[in-house]
């Protein structure tokens, strides 16, 4: 076997604290390398062609690449491999940047080290296989799973390029937050003109099967080919004889219901739709608020709905889908201010969130577009803004920024200039963090235009003081403390991942972050992919992102989908596990700790054997740990590839 080797400089990178040329003079005298020298960028266009030069003039079987990690560019180096006639398996990468340069100064350790990773990989590519990826047919549908403006604008997108699409939301209407919000910024323009004309059009596009009130049961299958069951929840209306018309809901006598759509300050029917512009525009009952459904009596609905649509024996439905991607789209929820003792832990009034502040802008909400404090209904002089509620604070477990609350603050500082001209905004803030295109002039504009007035600090207690309420702060750039009397205290609460995320992270079998958030395949490389192929991410179930962000990355998911579906069959990975039919002893423990569900139980001769579904494999090792026979060995990863390396490095 000719084995060639070529040690990346990447400029300082890795040649500033290790000697790239010792490097490659001593891969000289490992078993079969035939060629080896060091070059600046092997990932650039001339050094890839250095390779496909080298494999060619020295009849090179293997290549072996020492630079950065293989998440980089492992792809980049096998399609050069593939264009000079080489199997593209029969290579491998030493990771000198990452594993040696960056986290030592030492250049002579750094050089030994780097020797010592280059012949590991030179004795794992001796014993590499000619793997040949096999072909599979796809199902050219895709799934998204959110309906709030990432996806839809993935659902549009995809749509809109010919594309089958399931939409899966779980609340009774599509929008998600922004269909609750007054105006954007930094624009101020009505949020739902703008989501309104997209909700419409999801609801009317020919390629588009819209589910509401329905969540992911469970998701089976692989890339091309997901089998994908979903519960569509009962809403104790028949949806396809409902018209909207709203009639039950003027008639219900249970008024009383807490109003989710709303943030729980206003309240409304047991049978409502959630506001005017929902799609769809169907009513649904709230099955602990109805009389019918929990007393037996009552159906007031029932008798005045002139289509007959009312359905108190309606029960949840399981429907199947084959689609060969997904997007996941799932959003975020608010953090629970009531954590916060020193704000009053959700036991006053007229503290509330700045979702509840919204709802109070808009001319959708309770109190019909009118400031009004929800402990008495009078309209309040001085307001206080507190910024960072449930973020960049580790005492509660999110040190993270939610990146967009300092916007939507000073964008509520301005909506209530414009609605109550006498009044008077305070913000307490930690740091005002506005790198938009606009945003730090919208930010300005608060302060100056509208008089908004920021103080840099953190409020220490809210207290109850005759009818108002007493906010205790600090200003650190004057360097004292600070007391203001306000009537409206409101939390800039920041975002934590969607209620379920975990569960729904482990159905499709990609990873999240501790926080709850799903991790995407590379933070650079791959935004919107995860580490399960077909799968994508849109939008703040990422991480928290404003509507651009937000609808940029819908678009995104979209084109991976778009490019995915551009051929008619995929490529399977060979690098998967495969079972030895003789060692097997049938146990199961393969089948139990396979996070991907690849593995299935057969009988073979009357025997049960483990047997591998290729295609669903990840090739993540796990069943080779686990099998206690060594039956089951992973492709391109076998014990007797890592013992050689192992066996290298104890030289």
């Amino acid at each position: 076997m000719n084995i060639g080797v070529f040690v990346c400089h990447c400029g300082s990178n890795i040649a500033g604290t290790v000697d790239t040329e010792a490097v490659a003079k001593t891969a000289l005298n490992f078993r079969e390398v035939v060629y080896a020298t060091d070059t600046m960028y092997a990932c650039s266009e001339p050094g890839q062609a250095g390779i496909v030069d080298a494999i060619r003039d020295y009849d090179l079987d293997g290549v072996v690449v020492a630079s950065c990690t293989p998440r980089m560019h492992e792809a980049t180096f096998r399609r050069t491999l593939e264009r000079a006639g080489l199997n593209k398996y029969m290579f491998e990468m030493a990771n000198i940047r990452e594993h040696v340069s960056w986290i030592g100064k030492d250049k002579e350790a750094n050089t030994r080290k780097a020797e010592e990773l280059v012949h590991m990989a030179v004795e794992k590519l001796r014993r590499n296989d000619y793997l040949q990826a096999g072909e599979f047919d796809i199902n050219k549908r895709v799934m998204v799973i959110g309906g709030g403006v990432a996806g839809i604008q993935a659902a549009l997108d995809c749509a809109d390029g010919g594309l089958e699409v399931i939409l899966v939301e779980r609340e009774p209407s599509i929008g998600g937050k922004m269909s609750k919000l007054d105006k954007t910024f930094p624009t101020v323009d009505c949020s739902s003109c703008i989501l309104g004309p997209k909700m419409v059009d999801v609801a009317q596009h020919p390629n588009i099967t819209l589910y509401t009130l329905s969540e992911v049961d469970s998701v089976k299958g692989f890339v091309g080919n997901f089998d994908v069951t979903v519960r569509r929840k009962a809403a104790y209306v028949d949806w396809d004889a409902c018209t909207g018309c709203g009639e039950c809901t003027t008639k219900c006598p249970s008024k009383k219901t807490p109003d989710r759509f709303n943030e729980f300050i206003g309240t409304t029917t047991a049978i409502n739709i959630p506001f005017p512009q929902a799609i769809p525009k169907k009513a649904s009952i709230n099955a602990d608020a109805c009389m019918m459904l929990t007393k037996g009596k009552c159906g007031v609905c029932a008798k005045v709905c002139p289509t007959e649509a009312i359905r108190f024996d309606q029960q949840d439905e399981l429907v199947t889908e084959q689609v060969g991607a997904i997007i996941a789209a799932t959003g975020y929820d608010l953090f629970d201010f009531t954590k916060y003792g020193e704000y009053g832990g959700g036991r006053y009034p007229d503290v509330i969130t700045s979702m509840q502040y919204e709802r109070l802008l808009s001319a959708s909400g309770p109190t019909e577009g009118h400031i009004k404090r929800p402990s008495d209904g009078a309209e309040p002089k001085d307001i206080v803004f507190i910024q960072c509620v449930g973020s960049r604070d580790k005492s509660i477990g999110r040190p993270y920024c939610s990146g967009f609350c300092c916007m939507y603050t000073a964008k509520q500082t301005i909506l209530t200039k414009d609605h109550m001209p006498d009044s008077q905004s305070y913000v307490f803030y930690m740091d005002i963090r506005s790198p938009g295109k606009n945003y730090d002039e919208f930010t300005r504009r608060a302060m100056e235009e509208y008089g908004a007035r920021y103080i840099r600090g953190r409020v220490s207690a809210i207290q109850p003081k005759n009818g108002r309420y007493l906010v205790k702060g600090a200003d650190t750039l004057l360097g004292q403390q600070v007391e203001i009397e306000a009537d409206l205290v409101v939390l800039a609460v920041g975002a934590e991942a969607a209620k379920g995320a975990g569960e729904l992270a482990e159905k499709l079998r990609i990873s999240y972050d501790p926080y709850g958030f799903f991790l995407e395949g590379h933070p650079k490389l791959k935004p919107v992919e995860t580490n399960t192929a077909g799968i994508y991410l849109a939008g703040s179930c990422q991480g928290p992102k404003d509507i651009p962000s937000s609808v940029a990355q819908g678009d995104a998911a979209a084109a991976k989908v778009l490019a995915l579906f551009s051929k008619d069959k995929l490529a399977s990975d060979p690098q998967v596990s495969n079972v030895k039919l003789v060692r097997c002893i049938g146990c199961g423990k393969c089948e139990s700790v396979c996070p991907f569900g690849a593995i299935e139980m057969i009988d073979f001769r009357g025997m049960p054997k483990a047997s591998v579904i290729e295609t669903v494999c990840q090739g993540c090792g796990v069943c080779t740990a686990a099998c206690p026979q060594g039956a089951i060995q992973l492709r391109h990863f076998t014990d007797n590839q890592i013992l050689a390396e192992v066996n290298t490095l104890c030289l």
